[in-house]
């Protein structure tokens, strides 16, 4: 269980910045490599680097070597686990917006 809710903290920590947002975005389209995913922001490449290793440890990205390349690509286990969490709230609020509607069609 600890862990779970680590590796949550750990995605919605790195969703938190909207560098990081941006890039898992752009990766979710193609795989880039990490010159690419670096040239359109005004950042030194250690820190898209930092930015990247956040979003691997989040498990929302994962490297891989092309020769000299490292090439970076869309991982949905970290999004897998956050949308899990957050499925069971949606059907808690869907559950009461239901309850809420029977309500009010008795009262009218």
């Amino acid at each position: 269980m600890v862990e779970y809710a680590l590796s949550l903290d750990s995605v919605f920590s790195s969703l938190a910045d909207p560098t990081r947002r941006d890039i898992l975005q752009r990766v979710s389209k193609q795989r880039m490599s990490v010159s690419e995913i670096a040239q359109p922001y005004d950042l030194s490449f250690a820190a898209i680097s930092k930015h990247l290793k956040v979003l691997e440890k989040a498990k929302l990205i994962a490297k891989r070597r092309r020769g000299k390349e490292q090439i970076v690509e869309l991982s949905l286990s970290g999004l897998a686990e956050a949308n899990q969490y957050l499925e069971a709230y949606r059907q808690m609020w869907e559950e009461r917006f239901e309850a809420l509607d029977e309500l009010l069609r008795k009262e009218v």
